[in-house]
């Protein structure tokens, strides 16, 4: 190979990992707005369900609409 053939294979190279690079960028940078929205949604479930838990066992007994119905 010549040296003007070699430097023009390089550039290629050079051209595809850089557009690979930001292609993968791109996918990480969605990646982590999901994980964020997840986090989120699982923190949020959590929270709700520690206030279910504290409002059953603080009202054992007390609200007929917490309890299930016969046929359960």
């Amino acid at each position: 190979m010549k040296t003007e053939e070699q430097i023009i294979e390089l550039e290629s190279r050079l051209a595809f990992q850089e557009l690979s690079i930001l292609e993968l960028n791109e996918i990480i940078t969605q990646q982590q707005k999901q994980l964020d929205k997840l986090y989120a949604t699982v923190h949020m479930l959590d929270h709700k369900m520690r206030e279910l838990a504290e409002s059953r066992s603080g009202n054992a007994g007390e609200s007929p609409q917490n309890e299930r119905p016969p046929h359960y």
